[in-house]
């Protein structure tokens, strides 16, 4: 009981703390200007008019027009602006690097899974991950793109397969970046592979490799890009007004929703439950690994936010990174307080659970909210995912092995939300009204209703048509030797009836 009082203590101070830091900085940014600052800008312009007024160098004007004829053409170069070509290919790298930090946000999924799970299923993890992205780079350019940015319905899109306009004019609905197509591309793919490949920690440990072959190709083709239709590719909840500036709701919701169909599809793992229905603790193998996923994520979660400007606006960005990284760190503070509470002590999964939480529910309001809002985002998506756990595991007896419905499911969904309540411009807390909020929660309960029908759809027909578990013995043995016939640690691998 003193434990509790301590921690709950702490909490407190430290909450107080951060409000009276926050107020300060308020009162900070309301300081009028510093006194000076006009004369100053006022002498710079007399210096430059000055340098711009001598007269020594200056040629005459009937001279200068003799140079050309009036029928000449004008040469190539004096066409051509200099800056825009300059901005069209910085804004290009921009977006390229970004995507490049999301793409290694596969490997940070990787080896958290992996981590979290035994080590007799390691190899299966780390190879469902490297075909999420495989299997994605090609479905997404041969029909995804084209369903969730081709011109179509407000539904989905039905032009522009395997990105058959070079020109871009068939993707209108990306007509604000002035990036190449191949590069609108390659930073969309990114965000579709990590849809995927948040399902797999869901189903570790028990699922057939050519099972979840079949359901990535059909998530990457369809499923993701018909969601993401809606929001981002001129569909219908877009042109009601959601905010989703990077996808709590697109990307994460989406995984984590079909996560959910998927583990209650498949049920839990041998041993998680015992005869009474009480949920028994399966513990990984590596929290070392599990932690330094965790890190891998958050350092591409910088490309996943602030690249979705899609172009170089260095103020935007600026802003999107601070937010993005202040979210995540109040997660885990958060997360980790909460399991401190509960539990007596400081859990480290669920600490590193509570900075991805915080960085799934900021994902969509990173460019909306100010660096105070974005702190209170994270430290309710802190909380909100060690309850999500504990009541998905032990109340709704769905076993998710590394907490992807927790974090991204449920966090996704706070994010989408908290756009509506924290955004600085139609906010609820910020005299906005209610118009936001419900556009916002609107898409949350459509993608959930979408997501959840589709995913059962799905993964009940592979469960009729090729099956979506292995056999006990396999899943005793582990996948790795009976799917993959190899061992993730050679020589370490143990026969377990757990």
């Amino acid at each position: 009981m003193r434990r509790k009082l301590l921690v709950l203590t702490l909490l407190i101070l430290w909450s107080a703390g951060l409000l009276l830091i926050s107020a300060l900085a308020q009162d900070e940014a309301a300081a009028p200007p510093v006194e000076g600052t006009e004369e100053i800008a006022i002498e710079e312009t007399v210096v430059e008019e000055s340098v711009v007024d001598e007269p020594a160098e200056v040629a005459p004007v009937e001279e200068a027009a003799t140079e050309f004829s009036i029928e000449e053409e004008a040469p190539a170069a004096v066409e051509e602006d200099p800056v825009v070509i300059n901005k069209v290919a910085l804004d290009t790298v921009w977006v390229l690097l970004a995507g490049i930090l999301v793409m290694f946000m596969q490997a940070g999924f990787a080896i958290l899974e992996a981590g979290f799970c035994r080590a007799k299923n390691a190899v299966n993890l780390l190879m469902k991950n490297m075909l999420d992205f495989c299997f994605a780079a090609i479905m997404y350019w041969a029909v995804g793109f084209a369903i969730m940015f081709g011109a179509g319905n407000l539904l989905f899109g039905t032009s522009g397969f395997f990105l058959s306009d070079p020109t871009g004019m068939t993707f209108a609905s990306l007509d604000w970046t002035s990036v190449p197509l191949e590069a609108k591309y390659f930073f969309q793919l990114v965000f579709c592979a990590t849809a995927a490949t948040i399902v797999a920690g869901a189903v570790a440990e028990r699922a057939k490799f050519t099972a979840y072959i079949a359901y990535s190709i059909v998530i990457t083709a369809v499923i993701y890009p018909v969601i993401g239709h809606w929001i981002w590719g001129g569909g219908w909840l877009g042109s009601l007004g959601m905010l989703d500036f990077a996808g709590s709701t697109v990307v994460h919701s989406t995984g984590g929703w079909l996560s959910l169909t998927a583990a209650i599809v498949l049920g839990p793992r041998l041993g998680k439950y015992n005869s009474d229905g009480d949920a028994k603790a399966i513990p990984g193998h590596s929290i070392p690994l599990a932690a330094l996923g965790g890190f891998i994520l958050w350092f591409g979660w910088f490309g996943f936010n602030a690249g979705s400007t899609m172009e170089a606006n260095a103020l935007d960005i600026a802003h999107i990174v601070t937010t993005t990284n202040l979210s995540a760190a109040a997660g885990g503070i958060a997360a980790m307080f909460t399991s401190w509470w509960m539990f007596g002590k400081p859990d480290a999964s669920m600490t590193i659970n509570g900075a991805l939480a915080g960085l799934v529910a900021i994902t969509a309001p990173c460019a909306f909210v100010s660096a105070g809002s974005a702190v209170w985002i994270g430290l309710i998506a802190g909380v909100l995912v060690v309850l999500a756990v504990i009541f998905i595991d032990k109340v709704l007896k769905v076993d998710d092995p590394v907490g992807a419905i927790a974090v991204h499911g449920v966090n996704g969904a706070w994010g989408t939300l908290a756009v509506g309540l924290f955004a600085s411009e139609g906010g609820l807390l910020f005299g906005g009204g209610w118009k936001l909020l419900g556009i916002q929660a609107l898409g949350v309960v459509s993608v959930f209703a979408f997501a959840i029908s589709a995913g059962f759809l799905l993964f009940y027909t592979i469960k009729s048509l090729i099956g979506m578990r292995v056999s006990k013995e396999e899943e005793l043995r582990g996948l790795d030797i009976d799917e993959h016939g190899m061992e993730a640690y050679h020589g370490f691998q143990i026969f377990t009836t757990e």
